[in-house]
């Protein structure tokens, strides 16, 4: 019975570390493990390059409602406010071709513009490596990283899981929350919660 025992633990706890090896796993309070990707508009992105700055990560979708919800306003907002203030902001498409969400470049671009948004980047992780690199499940998914490179904040970007808009103006914005207390030295007091949206079409 102890011998059955110890193989079935050894068994879970093997399912376990592959899951980890395939996913990835990011911890608050840890650094954020680096990547390159290639941009919108040709360029490569490490994330490495921007150590000594703010890094929000943005998982996004441009079909995805929740997505959706999020751009008709709430997002940009955000995007304006911080990378005035010298935060980079990286918006990835994990989407693999063919699947939702999955444009060529341009048609990311048309997107941005069009809703009148500002990421610093629109970075394509056709291969999804940067995505189970970072676990991430659902567009939006949001990570804050600090100057040092460590991750202060990942999850949901606010408290109200749903796609009507007018949910945004008595929600809790996390990512918000996040950089204004870092920004002014004060330990963020929410570095994990449970993200929210569409599932990332890998």
């Amino acid at each position: 019975m102890l011998k059955i025992k110890q193989i079935f633990m050894s068994v879970v706890v093997l399912s376990m570390l592959v899951t980890a090896g395939a996913w990835g796993q990011v911890i608050s309070g840890q650094a954020a493990p680096n990547f390159t990707l290639t941009d919108s508009n040709g360029q490569k992105h490490s994330l490495s390059d921007y150590k000594g700055k703010f890094v929000v990560l943005e998982w996004f979708n441009p079909d995805c409602p929740f997505v959706k919800k999020h751009y008709s306003g709430n997002m940009q907002l955000l995007q304006k406010e911080y990378t005035s203030r010298g935060v980079i902001w990286l918006s990835i498409n994990s989407s693999a071709p063919g699947n939702q969400g999955s444009y060529p470049p341009q048609g990311f671009n048309k997107f941005m513009t069009g809703k009148a948004a500002s990421p610093t980047a629109i970075l394509l992780d056709t291969d999804g490596k940067v995505g189970h690199l970072y676990a991430a499940k659902t567009t939006p998914q949001m990570f804050v990283i600090d100057p040092q490179g460590m991750l202060i904040y990942q999850g949901a970007i606010d408290d109200i899981p749903s796609t009507d808009v007018q949910d945004m103006t008595k929600a809790k914005n996390y990512v918000r929350e996040a950089l204004d207390s870092a920004m002014y030295g004060i330990p963020v007091a929410v570095n994990m919660t449970k993200s929210y949206g569409c599932s990332v079409k890998y």
